[in-house]
């Protein structure tokens, strides 16, 4: 993207980015809404809207202040220390530029404060929907009436932190897309916006059919394993990860209208 003279908004090149990143940090923001929708599910009704908005502003706020500390991020790729990797995973595993690095440092990968970051987000998300899973086949469900302020500031909390890895995967794709400060701002503040007023939608979809539900938190243990793969700096492209995740919500989709279709055959023959 080419730098940007005089003010942002008198430039073709500002708009095309700030339509495209946009367009990006609203696809980027799917897997944040679905574990939030997942997460306030567990919350009585009444305060599943409050805590889907301020879990969505919470991640609004992160990304700003992450783009307003872009030299802070950029000391995060520093390796803390470095681990041994086998060579014979060198050329099976990592890219091209990875083991160039793994050559010139004697087949040590180094990991930074980064690399941890996405390896703890990560392994939470897989930690926290494998427990979602198992308590949706075992049928152990918390009761909503109880504690709820206690429920609703841990949910919070979860929030938060599972915000602060989605913010780093959005922001270091704003600053990669685009070169101005408030062209990157305005876009994650607009695709914020966007996210609050459909994610009533998607949270009410999620809860009301359990197989979307269950799919949601699979594609959610896909994004932790890719997370942590990051993490390794095993990188996996996210096209792959998105075009699965769409095939298999198509998938879903129609055994859902089949099923529908099913049920009013149902309600007929018993008429």
């Amino acid at each position: 993207m080419p730098e940007i003279s005089g003010p942002w908004y008198s430039s073709p090149d500002a708009w095309a980015a700030l339509l495209t990143l946009t367009l990006l940090e609203i696809v980027l923001g799917i897997d944040n809404i679905v574990f939030i929708s997942i997460l306030v599910d567990r919350l009585p009704e009444e305060h599943r809207k409050k805590a889907r908005l301020i879990g969505l502003g919470l991640a609004m706020v992160m990304r700003l202040l992450l783009l307003f500390t872009l030299k802070w991020i950029m000391g995060l790729v520093a390796p803390l220390f470095f681990i041994p990797i086998h060579p014979a995973l060198h050329q099976a595993m990592y890219s091209e530029e990875v083991v160039r690095a793994l050559a010139a440092s004697g087949g040590k990968l180094g990991i930074s404060v980064k690399d941890l970051i996405l390896l703890g987000g990560g392994f939470f998300l897989i930690w926290k929907s494998t427990k979602e899973i198992h308590h949706k086949l075992e049928g152990q469900e918390e009761g909503h009436a109880t504690k709820a302020v206690a429920t609703f500031g841990a949910i919070l909390v979860q929030i938060a932190m599972i915000d602060i890895i989605f913010s780093l995967d959005s922001v270091i794709t704003a600053v990669g897309m685009a070169k101005d400060l408030t062209v990157m701002a305005l876009a994650v503040i607009i695709s914020v916006l966007v996210m609050m007023v459909s994610s009533g939608a998607i949270s009410s979809y999620v809860s009301k059919h359990p197989s979307v539900k269950m799919l949601a938190l699979s594609f959610l243990i896909l994004i932790g394993t890719a997370l942590m793969a990051e993490g390794l700096h095993f990188h996996i492209p996210k096209g792959y990860i998105y075009f699965a995740m769409a095939f298999s919500l198509g998938v879903e989709m129609l055994n859902l209208k089949l099923r529908s279709k099913g049920s009013v055959a149902q309600q007929i023959v018993e008429q």
